[in-house]
């Protein structure tokens, strides 16, 4: 008999839940984390009066109590939600371009339409058009992977489903361009884009559908006490099922007997059997580094192959010694841009050269716990490829952070003049940052470029390429705090369904 059912190596988002889902259905279930804490990018840290939020900007998919399809739901499913307190935040988001334009989008479809329409008039049609086509494509692309395997489904999708065949791969800009004239009302909609890290020329529609969707529906949300919360809830709540766990214990290699995974072995020479293993890790460490090289199958390296790996980014966490008032921030989240072309904002990514756009996102507007009385904590990120640094000598890589934070803060003052004043506590991450802690390559938080090829209708990143061992992270779908939290429990869901096979160590 193996030690356990299931082993899940990583406790990010995804293997959290996983491994909940799992162990609550009587899967003898091992958490293994090479950190002290779970979470991955769902944590944070102290740095003198303040913690500081490492990733989480705004949480999607939330929804309102009993509202389908949320991701409360699987929060109540998994017994967490009702310890967590949410916070929600009112705003999309501020959208700032100096001399173009500075707009707040409010959280609801006809507040967002009046909002624009009353900065840009004439375009009210053309904004209800666009976000009935935004609601139809995202709700269709939720019912299309069950097509494959659901004749209804595929149905349903053939005779309804014609806005997500017609246009779900098609760029962003393109169906942008088919509805407004004016690139000011097509750069507000689309200010979204970096979170998904694809600017708008090359963004599937359908995925900024989702975005969309899945913040003006379902509401952005804030966590209090930050996204370790949530990620301590989850640990909590598959210990409390019985589920084991080990921390500061690094999975070096994933084990085989007979072309089936058969276990683990630990830093230190430790092995460990299992009838299946979920990876929270991205497939570049999984096939790369703990197989062995015969093993592994062929058409996953082809895959490996043909993708590119997605930003990383650069954050100031900064604590500042003044209210969101004086600072003036009046919403959790501004997204700056220094030009209306996103091309050339997403370009700037990929040099140290300059910063040209960057989010703000202040936790005390909707305050989350974090910051003492009368001042704030804000992150202050852009989307920065880890390449950026491949000419960086190690003696000069800390002179080239900070005068790249300089930059950085020069964008934030655009909507905080007084930030440089005020500042208590900072701390700095580049790429090289979140790829030392996350064990991420490239320090990716978005996993693979976000691009058409990267998603669900050409690859399948969740189904084991080698018998027994299966793939949950943001490296196998969209990215995010919602996707990943899903995927997790969706390949949990596939593994317990076909239980006789998991439990016999194989497909």
């Amino acid at each position: 008999m193996s030690d356990y059912d299931v082993i899940v190596i990583g406790a990010g988002n995804a293997g959290l839940t996983a491994a909940a889902t799992l162990q609550r259905d009587g899967t003898r279930t091992l958490l293994v984390e090479r950190h002290n804490v779970p979470g991955g990018c769902g944590t944070s840290f102290r740095r003198g009066r303040f913690e500081f939020e490492v990733a989480l900007h705004q949480l999607s998919g939330i929804g309102r109590e009993g509202q389908p399809f949320s991701l409360r739901n699987l929060l109540d499913r998994l017994g967490v939600a009702d310890r967590l307190e949410l916070v929600e935040e009112h705003e999309l988001y501020r959208t700032v371009v100096p001399g173009e334009l500075d707009l707040t989008l409010p959280a609801d479809w006809d507040g967002a339409v009046a909002a624009i329409e009353a900065a840009f008039p004439g375009n009210r049609d053309r904004l209800e058009r666009f976000f009935q086509l935004c609601r139809e494509v995202a709700m269709w692309r939720a019912v299309a992977p069950r097509a494959e395997r659901d004749p209804g489904a595929l149905d349903q999708l053939r005779s309804s489903g014609g806005a997500l065949l017609r246009h779900g791969l098609r760029p962003s800009r393109d169906v942008l361009d088919e509805h407004f004239d004016d690139q000011r009302v097509k750069y507000v909609l689309s200010s979204y884009w970096g979170y998904l890290g694809q600017p708008p020329s090359t963004l599937p529609f359908m995925d900024l559908a989702i975005l969309l969707f899945a913040y003006v529906e379902f509401k952005p949300f804030h966590i209090r006490g930050g996204s370790q919360m949530l990620s301590s809830a989850l640990l909590d709540s598959f210990l409390e099922a019985g589920g084991a766990a080990r921390f500061n214990a690094t999975a070096e290699r994933i084990l085989t007997t007979g072309g089936e995974v058969s276990g683990i072995r630990l830093a230190g020479g430790e092995e460990l059997t299992a009838d299946a293993v979920v990876a929270n890790v991205s497939p570049v460490i999984t096939y790369g580094r703990m197989l062995d090289p015969d093993v592994v199958p062929p058409a996953a390296l082809d895959d490996l192959r043909s993708r590119r790996l997605g930003p990383s980014g650069f954050v100031l966490y900064l604590g500042l010694d003044a209210t969101p008032d004086e600072l003036g921030l009046d919403v959790s989240t501004t997204l700056i841009g220094t030009s209306l072309n996103e091309d050339e904002l997403a370009a700037a990514t990929r040099s140290l050269d300059s910063v040209k756009a960057a989010v703000v996102t202040c936790y005390d507007v909707e305050p989350i716990g974090f910051s003492p009385t009368g001042a704030s904590h804000v992150s202050l990120m852009t989307l920065q490829y880890a390449s950026a640094w491949d000419g960086v000598a190690a003696d000069g890589y800390a002179r080239a952070k900070f005068a790249y934070a300089e930059k950085l803060l020069d964008v934030m003052e655009v909507v905080a003049p007084p930030v440089r004043e005020v500042i208590e506590e900072v701390d700095v991450a580049t790429p090289l940052t979140m790829s030392h802690y996350l064990g991420h390559p490239g320090g990716s938080f978005y996993g693979f470029d976000q691009d058409a090829t990267d998603g669900w209708l050409f690859r399948d990143g969740e189904s084991p390429a080698l018998p027994g061992l299966y793939h949950a992270s943001t490296w196998t779908g969209m990215c995010g705090f919602q996707p990943t939290l899903e995927a997790g429990a969706r390949v949990a869901r596939r593994m317990l369904a076909r239980r006789p096979a998991v439990t016999a160590g194989g497909e």
